[in-house]
């Protein structure tokens, strides 16, 4: 997707407004019983934690969460009244929502209907032929051994290229396949006693089925083998290989090329392959792999795909290995939960329109307008002070930051869903295979066309934000504006602290170790001199390094390269935030409340932003699969390098959290 998004988002404004504003933080979220200087995040989240222990359906539950489930609640309320008003007009988008609702809540006729829905795929692979396969990889839903999609061609911002990604491998990252750490070893065990269990459920004989479970995880295995690691993946010039589709069919001569795209329903006469090794494998695999190997492969991509449309006996055993074994969490959400989540996948910008128009006052959106102006003017004033960096690449870094392009709240032009068929009288499944081959013909529209920059890449209700580095845009949908993060009541310590570090973080993005290789146009195109380059890496080193060093779980330690580019940007969000939040306050300083200082305040409502809890099995799994750091070190290991926290709270070298100055990260 985009630089993938990360944190979040709303404002708190830099004039002083004409009613008395409150402080925003909560003190019950606060452990005040835990020495600060020891562990922040106890002393401001330790409360909050407390009151909001685990629930059987979560394998982590934070600020985000907690905000998710009240625009759950909020959207489920305009859903079902949609759902239960009789007679809506076919096709209409209140027939499509409505309708779409009952067929996910419909339990009762899925478990009737059991495994029949998936009966043509399942035919479909069972007759399968070698000389098939590349229309069949083309034209099928759930099978396959690479992705496909359709982006900004990174060299040439301004036009769509299609693409193609590494895939095939449901566990998505290659340690899970070959870690030596027993961890890893139990998990890899139990996928495969999980896949053997699934093809039972569809039909197989034990033994039958035991030996199937073994021929995926070895296929699975050597495509993971060819693939490259979630920190391989962070180097965009690495994985941009542009080629004609001629060039393509020489690299990969095992698929025909021009029958795959027909099947795909798309033309073009360029491409990027993003991952070439794993690609080439993935070749090889359909020539030198048996035709019944490869079924079975499919089959089981089948029945994994489709597990949550189906009977609730294959969404359990589905949730048991996915939702227990990986991350821990001991029953799966409600079934109206999955319901709305589904609705907000499928019809996303209907549903968002909706929601903004009754949970979004326009007078948000002007708050947060005036916040984002505050925060670059902040973080230009951090470039101009930069002694690391000549005044050319300063001047470059100013043509990018004035050229951000901000997005807040909601799409101008809702998408069109008039061509969706949602129909009540066909299976769940069959109605979101339609919405499949809907999405998926909306993306491959774009194909060659130029860049739509006022296209939304998150829906409005999501609790969410994202940078984007081929438009250069940060975008703030509606569903995150809201407290913890933003308060429209509160006054600027509590929002500069909590919002504003979203926006900070967003606009950092276009300068952490991935944007920055970004023009101001969008563009992968070097701005930098080479010494302020060689400066640049050698100060994000240091960041890697220092995360890396942390052990979040026994032995496992985290991951500082992959989580490198959302710990540079929390950094500079947290800076160029404070820097906003005394440029807001200077002629108007805030008062000390109930004995905290507003630089107090400030810190305190960026740690209760990432206040949670979360089960050992997920902080494995996020810290094998997640670029973001876990919420205890987006706290504990970010303020350690922040001055102003420092001097906020008095913190001395007796400290445990004190990191000597020459040691502390110093980007932006």
């Amino acid at each position: 997707m985009i630089a993938l998004a990360c944190t979040m988002v709303a404002c708190g404004g830099g004039q002083t407004p004409k009613k008395e504003l409150g402080i925003g933080i909560d003190f019950a979220n606060m452990d005040t019983l835990v020495d600060f200087r020891t562990d922040f995040y106890e002393y401001a989240c330790g409360g909050w934690m407390k009151a909001n222990p685990l629930t059987p359906e979560y394998s982590r539950y934070g600020s985000f969460d907690a905000l998710a489930e009240n625009n759950r609640k909020q959207l489920n309320e305009l859903i079902t009244e949609l759902a239960e008003k009789p007679n809506k007009e076919r096709g209409s988008i209140e027939q499509k929502i409505g309708d779409l609702y009952n067929l996910a809540m419909d339990s009762t006729r899925r478990n009737e209907m059991g495994i029949k829905p998936l009966l043509p795929e399942l035919e479909r692979i069972a007759a399968l032929e070698r000389k098939d396969l590349s229309r069949f990889l083309g034209e099928d839903l759930y099978c396959g051994l690479w992705g496909m999609y359709v982006d900004a061609d990174i060299k040439n911002s301004s036009m769509n290229l299609l693409q193609t990604s590494q895939g095939g491998f449901a566990l998505g990252e290659k340690d899970y396949y070959f870690s030596d750490d027993p961890a890893m070893v139990e998990i890899r065990a139990k996928y495969q006693e999980h896949i053997a269990k699934m093809f039972q459920l569809f039909g197989y004989e034990e033994d039958e089925a035991i030996d199937a479970a073994k021929t995926v995880l070895r296929m699975e295995t050597r495509l993971a083998g060819a693939a490259k690691s979630n920190v391989e993946l962070r180097d965009p010039e690495a994985n941009y290989n542009k080629m004609t589709i001629d060039e393509l069919q020489q690299l990969v001569p095992q698929v025909d090329w021009k029958v795959f795209l027909a099947a795909l329903n798309v033309s073009t006469e360029n491409i990027s392959v993003g991952q070439i090794e794993h690609l080439k494998d993935a070749g090889r695999m359909l020539a030198e792999e048996s035709m019944d190997d490869l079924r079975t492969l499919f089959f089981w991509q089948a029945y994994d795909g489709a597990a949550g449309e189906l009977s609730d006996a294959v969404y359990m055993h589905n949730f048991e290995f996915y939702g227990k074994v990986l991350s821990g969490r001991e029953e799966p959400s409600p079934r109206w939960k999955r319901a709305v989540s589904t609705v907000g996948g499928t019809l996303g910008e209907a549903v968002g329109e909706m929601y903004v128009a009754k949970y979004f006052p326009p007078e948000a959106k002007e708050r947060m307008l005036q916040l984002v102006r505050n925060l670059q003017t902040a973080l230009g004033e951090r470039i101009d002070n930069l002694t690391w960096m000549s005044d050319s690449t300063k001047a470059r870094a100013h043509e990018k930051l004035d050229a951000f392009y901000v997005k807040i709240g909601y799409p101008d032009k809702w998408r069109d869903y008039s061509a969706l068929d949602i129909d009540p009288e066909l299976s769940f499944l069959e109605n979101m295979e339609r919405a499949s081959r809907f999405e998926q013909a909306y993306d491959f529209s774009f194909v060659d066309k130029p860049v739509d920059r006022d296209r939304w890449y998150m829906t409005p209700q999501t609790v969410n934000a994202y940078y984007n580095p081929t438009t250069n845009e940060i975008t703030f949908p509606a569903g995150i504006l809201q407290y913890p993060f933003f308060d429209m009541n509160a006054d600027d310590a509590f929002n500069y602290g909590a919002i504003g570090v979203v926006i900070g973080h967003e606009m950092t993005h276009g300068f952490d170790d991935q944007g920055a290789q970004f023009d101001k146009d969008g563009n992968l195109n070097n701005w930098w001199t080479a010494d302020d380059k060689a400066n640049f890496d050698a100060r994000t080193k240091v960041m890697a390094d220092f995360f890396s060093n942390i052990i979040v779980l026994d032995t496992l330690h985290a991951n500082g390269k992959l989580t490198l580019g959302e710990n540079i940007a929390d950094h500079g969000g947290l800076q160029i935030a404070f820097q906003a939040f005394k440029n807001a306050t200077r002629d108007n300083p805030l008062p000390t409340v109930d004995g905290f200082t507003p630089e107090q305040r400030f810190f305190i409502a960026y740690a209760n932003v990432w206040a949670g809890n979360i089960r050992d099995e997920e902080i494995r799994n996020r810290t094998t699969n997640d670029p973001h750091s876990l919420g205890r070190w987006r706290v504990n290991g970010a303020l350690p390098h922040i001055q102003a926290w420092y001097d906020a709270f008095g913190i001395t070298e007796e400290s445990p959290m004190y990191v000597a100055p020459e040691k502390r990260v110093s980007i932006w």
